[in-house]
C-alpha cells in the first residue's frame, strides 16, 4: 500500500482540528454507529483541550483513500505550544496550509509555514470558512501569496494547488463555487494529497531507522515510542539499541508494532518503511533520540526547538493550608512529575531554583506554562506558584529580551482602547488598517516583558471582543519596563473564616475574591484595593449581636459577588512579592511572607 505523511498546520481556531474530523468521517474510519460520527473536535480528546477548544498536543491520525494511507498530524496552532510543531513536522512529507477566508494569514500562520517550507514540504493551501458572512477569500489568497513570496527560498515553492472549504459542512473545492450550500465533500482534497504530496523517500534495504518524535504510554503496553520509519523495517521480536547522535544509550527488544487506522492503534507484524508507527519495549527512550538496528549504531541529529522565553517558580506548597487539598504537597513529589513532563514537553526547560527552594520552569508563554500547572493541579498535586518572568540574555555584550509582533483585530470602536493600551506597554505601532466592515487591523512591536498581562486586561476593557495573536520575532536590545499599573491589595490579617459582616465593609475598599464561608488565612490576599497602596484588613470579623432584631439584620447584607480569577488571570494579577497556592479545589493568592511585621521590615530593607 502506498504511504504519504501529511501535516495539518495553521493558525489557532482556522479548523485544523474540525478538518480532520470531516476526513476521518468521510474515509469511513468509523462505523455509521460509531459514536465519533456524531463528534466534534474528534482529534481534541485531552479534557483541556475540549474545555479550551484548541489544540495543545500533536497527535496522528490515519485514513485509506483509493488504496492509499494517509497519515495526518493534527498540529497546536497556538504560538506557546510551538514546540508540539518542531519535533513531529519532521514525520511529514507535505502539509495542508489552512488559512480562515476572513482573518486571512494571522502570526503563527507564518510561524508553521516556515517551519514547512524550510524542511522542503510541498504544501496545499486550504482556505477555509468560505461561508462567513465577513469572508474576502480573493484577499486572502492574495495575502498567503505574498507571504509565501517572504518565506521561499525556491521558486518552485511558491506552485502550489489551493483548495476553497466549509471544513465544518465537509465540503471542498479546487475553485471557488459560486454556492457554497450546494452539495459537495472533502473528496477534492484528498485527490489534491494524492496528487500533490509526494511518498516519503525511505530504502527499504537499509537497516531499520527511526526517529522518536513522540512518546507515549497505557497501562497495558507500557511506554510507545513514535515515529516515522526512515529506512528499513521492524517487526515484534527485533533487538534496537536507542542512540542519542551518536552515543549509544542501552539495547531494547521490540515487544509490539502499532500502527494508527482511524482514531486507533493496531498490532501489526511488520512496520514498513515511510509510516508513522508506535514501538514498545524501548522503557527509557526520549524524544529525540534514535531507534537504530544494532548493525548501524548511529542515530539522527537531535530535534531542534526555540528556546523558551517565559519562566516561572514552581515550589512545593507552604501556605497554612498545605496538604488539606491535595495528594501529592512534597519537594520530592514534584520533581518527580516535572522531570517526567520534561522528556515529553521538548519546549520546557526544568532547574532547581539557584535563589531559593522550587524549581524554575521555563516556557514559550504564559498559555504554555499554565497548561503544565492546570495538568498538574487536576492529577492532585499542591504547589505555589511565582510571578512569571522574561528570560533575558546578553548577546554580544548587550543586554536582550524577546520581542513580539502582536497582531490585533477588533471593531473599530475599541480601537482607542487598543492604542492607550499598547502605548502605555510602550509599543511600537507597525501596521494599521481597517476594512469596510469596520473591523481594524493593528500589527504592533512589543516587549514580552510589557505584554505580560496584556490578553486578560484587554479582553476585560474589550469585554471579550477581538483576536490577539503574537509570534517571537527574536531577542533584541531591553527597552523601558512599564510602570505598575495594578492597583494594591487587601491582605487578610487573621486565620479563620470569613464572614458577611466584613466583607460587606471591606467591599467599600475595593473588589474581593472571597465569599461569606471561605477559608482564609493571614497574609491571604482576598481582593484588590482602590487605591496603589496594599491594605490588611480583618476578613473574619463578626457582628456583635445583641438582640434578635440585629441578627435578623445579618440578612440584609448588600454583598458583590467575589471576583473570581482564572489561572491565567491569577498568574497575570500577581507581583514580584506575590505567589499563587494552586490546589485540585482551590487557587489562592498570597504574599511571600505572610507575616505582617515580617513584610513590614522586607520592605523597609528593600
Amino acid at each position: 500500500m502506498n504511504i504519504k505523511n501529511i501535516a495539518i498546520i495553521a493558525h489557532v481556531d482556522h479548523g485544523k482540528t474540525t478538518l480532520i474530523d470531516g476526513l476521518l468521517k468521510q474515509t469511513h474510519s468509523f462505523r455509521d454507529n460509531q459514536s465519533e460520527m456524531t463528534q466534534d473536535r474528534i482529534m481534541d480528546s485531552n479534557d483541556q483541550e475540549s474545555e479550551r477548544g484548541i489544540t495543545i498536543l500533536a497527535k496522528t491520525t490515519a485514513i485509506t483513500y483509493k488504496d492509499t494511507k494517509i497519515n495526518i498530524i493534527d498540529t497546536p496552532g497556538h504560538a506557546d505550544f510551538g514546540g508540539e510543531v518542531e519535533r513531529v513536522i519532521n514525520m511529514a512529507d507535505g502539509a495542508i496550509l489552512l488559512v480562515d477566508a476572513a482573518e486571512g494569514p494571522l502570526p503563527q500562520t507564518r510561524f508553521v509555514l516556515e517551519m514547512a517550507l524550510e524542511r522542503k514540504l510541498k504544501v496545499i493551501l486550504v482556505i477555509n470558512k468560505i461561508d462567513r458572512g465577513d469572508a474576502i477569500p480573493g484577499r486572502v489568497l492574495a495575502d498567503t501569496e505574498e507571504l509565501f513570496l517572504n518565506l521561499v527560498d525556491d521558486e518552485s515553492q511558491l506552485d502550489f494547488p489551493v483548495i476553497f472549504a466549509v471544513a465544518r459542512d465537509g465540503k471542498a473545492w479546487d475553485q471557488l463555487p459560486d454556492d457554497f450550500n450546494e452539495k459537495g465533500s472533502l473528496i477534492p482534497l484528498l485527490d489534491e494529497i494524492l496528487k500533490t504530496i509526494p511518498s516519503p523517500e525511505v530504502d527499504a534495504t537499509k537497516p531499520f531507522k527511526m526517529l522518536v518524535s513522540n512518546i507515549d504510554f497505557d497501562s497495558y503496553k507500557g511506554v510507545h515510542a513514535v515515529g516515522k520509519i526512515m529506512q528499513g523495517t521492524v517487526k515484534p521480536g527485533d533487538q534496537l539499541s536507542i542512540v542519542e547522535e551518536d552515543t549509544f544509550i542501552k539495547n531494547c527488544k521490540v515487544q509490539y508494532v502499532l500502527a494508527s487506522n482511524g482514531l486507533d492503534r493496531v498490532e501489526v507484524e511488520e512496520g514498513m518503511p515511510g509510516d508513522i508507527v508506535a514501538i514498545t519495549g524501548v522503557e527509557g527512550v526520549e524524544i529525540g533520540q534514535t531507534l537504530t538496528d544494532p548493525s548501524d549504531p548511529h542515530g539522527y541529529p537531535k530535534i531542534k526547538i526555540t528556546d523558551p522565553t517565559l519562566s516561572i517558580q514552581i515550589g512545593p506548597n507552604s501556605s497554612p493550608f498545605k496538604g488539606k487539598e491535595g495528594e501529592f504537597c512534597t519537594a520530592r513529589q514534584l520533581e518527580d512529575r516535572l522531570q517526567k513532563e520534561k522528556k515529553i514537553n521538548l519546549g520546557l526547560r526544568i532547574e532547581s531554583n539557584p535563589n531559593g527552594t522550587g524549581y524554575l520552569v521555563s516556557g514559550r508563554g504564559e498559555l504554555h506554562l499554565s497548561v503544565l500547572i492546570e495538568n498538574m493541579r487536576r492529577e492532585g498535586y499542591e504547589m505555589e506558584v511565582g510571578k512569571p518572568q522574561v528570560i533575558l540574555k546578553e548577546i554580544d555584550g548587550v543586554k536582550s529580551e524577546p520581542m513580539e509582533e502582536l497582531t490585533v483585530e477588533i471593531d473599530k470602536d475599541f480601537v482607542g482602547i487598543i492604542t492607550e493600551e499598547m502605548g502605555k506597554r510602550r509599543a511600537e505601532l507597525l501596521d494599521s488598517v481597517t476594512n469596510a466592515k469596520g473591523t481594524a487591523r493593528m500589527v504592533y512591536k512589543v516587549s514580552s516583558r510589557n505584554l505580560l498581562g496584556f490578553r486578560s486586561e484587554i479582553m476585560t476593557k474589550t469585554r471579550g471582543n477581538g483576536i490577539f495573536a503574537s509570534r517571537f520575532l527574536g531577542y533584541f536590545p531591553v527597552v523601558a519596563v512599564i510602570p505598575k499599573l495594578r492597583n494594591g491589595v487587601l491582605i487578610a490579617t487573621e486565620q479563620g473564616t470569613a464572614t458577611g459582616y466584613s466583607i460587606e465593609s471591606i467591599q467599600k475598599r475595593g473588589a474581593t475574591f472571597v465569599g461569606p464561608g471561605v477559608a482564609v488565612y493571614n497574609g491571604m490576599i482576598i481582593g484588590q484595593n482602590t487605591r496603589q497602596e496594599d491594605m490588611e484588613m480583618n476578613i473574619c470579623k463578626g457582628k456583635q449581636l445583641t438582640n434578635v432584631r440585629a441578627a435578623s439584620a445579618d440578612q440584609m447584607l448588600k454583598i458583590a459577588p467575589p471576583v473570581e480569577l482564572s489561572l491565567e488571570q491569577s498568574l497575570d494579577f500577581i507581583e514580584d512579592d506575590e505567589l499563587l497556592e494552586v490546589t485540585p479545589q482551590n487557587l489562592r493568592l498570597r504574599k511571600k511572607i505572610l507575616d505582617k511585621n515580617l513584610r513590614h521590615k522586607a520592605k523597609k530593607n528593600s
